[in-house]
């Protein structure tokens, strides 16, 4: 299926913002930590009901990207082999005792694994059949386990919602068999495709996949979630009510004036703030939010702290492997014609000057190009496709990419102006901490002088004084287009495009 530019960000959104909402609702889980005060943001602090650092996500995403290492090879998620791949997924994750482990699915994950250790085969089979056996004996077995990490499983079929609501239900039931955990996936899996596909939020759109002697109860849970006090669903370890706080957090939350995007950190604040299990409630609304304003609209300082479950390379997976996992997922499990975001080095054929330029008006940031390897920088900002190991990193340590599109249609772009501040503000952070940070986009006609003009109008310089110099200092900047011209609108905004 070909989506747009608009689309692939959204849908690369999702497991991107299920992973902060995670991390942002790990140190209050459960009253770890006391809620933050009205007023007062939560942040990724760590802790919580494991020894997490902050930024790291616990199982709710760790589980999400077990499903999702299986559809970013474009695999049918409706098929034993694999529901099977997902299953062994599962226990690759569970064997290595994470700290954080939902009662059922540690009671089914445990069973599966001491069968097979016995001789069975046939994890996704095994793995059903102990399920099915938790729900007879649990009459509440209905847990938002399945519903956590469900939402990776809308980007291996956004072409069709009939076998997408197969394939959540058929996940959902690798390990909580009650049909309300399957509903529930199959809601919110839905709701993800239309957000992804149309930009929109239509929490009810699934309601028709739902068998007929439920959906109507299904419709009244819906209602309350978008009228009632979202603090009324508090009590969220059941999967009805966590769709309900998700839903809730998402619907309630008023898109502000002004970088509309921001409403998924608005939303994920509200998420939280709902209270008991917080990183799930968070992930689930994640997993929405993400899909309808995409990765563009995860603030930076997020996007940097994120990481978790697994370990590669004695490195954490980071935000860079859950954009690329998404990616994958959308295009069949194929990179794009420049091995994008498999490869390590997206190598650029572009004429490109090699100098590099110092800010006009800060000679601690650098402005460069693909081409630039020259620059002794201890950070990066990226604004093109990037591996992990691009040639123009030259041994920086430190790496934030940015989504900013060289284009003039205003499609490609949906959230310019927050990506704008938010970039600029990377740079700015990132010198707040001391580090010579190196700007660049692939030929440093557009992206780099416009976010330089940003960055510059940012520190209290008057605009055409900082358009003028950054012209000077970079010949080759168009100095015309959307991009370059919604570069001043910035300096009002930057304030309000996340961080305090």
């Amino acid at each position: 299926m070909h989506l747009t530019t608009a689309q692939t960000d959204r849908a690369a959104g999702v497991l991107l913002a299920t992973a902060a909402g995670d991390a942002l609702g790990v140190p209050y889980e459960f009253a770890c930590l006391p809620l933050p005060a009205d007023g007062e943001r939560p942040e990724m602090l760590g802790g919580g009901l494991g020894p997490f650092a902050p930024g790291e996500w616990s199982d709710d995403t760790s589980m999400a990207i077990a499903i999702a290492e299986v559809t970013a090879t474009g695999a049918d998620l409706t098929t034993e082999e694999s529901l099977d791949d997902i299953a062994q997924n599962f226990l690759r994750w569970f064997d290595g005792g994470p700290p954080d482990v939902g009662i059922q699915t540690r009671a089914v994950l445990g069973a599966t694994r001491r069968r097979l250790d016995r001789g069975e085969t046939g994890a996704g089979r095994i793995m059903r059949a102990e399920a099915e056996q938790y729900a007879r004996t649990h009459p509440r077995s209905a847990g938002n386990g399945a519903l956590m990490r469900t939402a990776p499983v809308t980007l291996a079929h956004l072409d069709d919602r009939d076998r997408l609501a197969e394939a959540a239900r058929s996940v959902a039931s690798l390990t909580h068999a009650d049909p309300l955990a399957g509903d529930s996936c199959v809601l919110w899996c839905e709701a993800i495709r239309v957000a992804v596909l149309d930009g929109r939020i239509d929490i009810r759109a699934g309601l028709d996949l739902i068998p007929a002697e439920r959906a109507g109860r299904w419709s009244t849970w819906l209602e309350q979630a978008g009228s009632d006090d979202p603090k009324s669903f508090t009590r969220n370890g059941f999967t009805v009510t966590a769709l309900q706080a998700a839903t809730a957090a998402v619907l309630q939350t008023p898109e502000p004036t002004g970088m509309s995007c921001r409403h998924l950190q608005d939303a994920l604040y509200t998420a939280v703030g709902i209270g008991h299990d917080t990183d799930t409630v968070a992930a689930i609304a994640g997993g929405l939010l993400g899909a309808r304003w995409g990765a563009s609209a995860v603030p930076w300082f997020w996007r940097r702290a994120v990481h978790g479950w697994p370990r590669r390379d004695e490195r954490p997976s980071d935000a860079h492997d859950l954009v690329a996992l998404a990616t994958l997922a959308v295009r069949g499990g194929k990179p794009d014609d420049k091995g994008w975001p498999t490869t390590d080095d997206v190598r650029y054929t572009e004429a490109a000057s090699a100098i590099v330029v110092p800010h006009p008006f800060d000679d601690g940031v650098l402005l460069g190009t693909h081409a630039t390897v020259d620059h002794h920088a201890d950070a990066v900002v990226s604004m093109c496709r990037v591996g992990r190991g691009q040639t123009c990193f030259a041994g920086a340590a430190e790496v934030v990419a940015s989504r900013l599109m060289d284009s003039d249609d205003p499609a490609a772009n949906p959230n310019l102006e927050f990506v704008l501040a938010d970039t600029a503000d990377a740079v700015r952070g990132l010198r707040a901490e001391g580090k010579t940070v190196l700007l660049h986009c692939v030929a440093g006609q557009q992206r780099t002088p416009s976010v330089a003009v940003a960055y510059g109008v940012m520190l209290g310089h008057p605009e055409e004084q900082v358009r003028t110099a950054i012209r000077e200092s970079m010949p080759d900047a168009r100095g015309h287009g959307l991009v370059w011209e919604a570069a001043s609108q910035v300096a009002d905004r930057i304030e309000t495009c996340g961080r305090t």
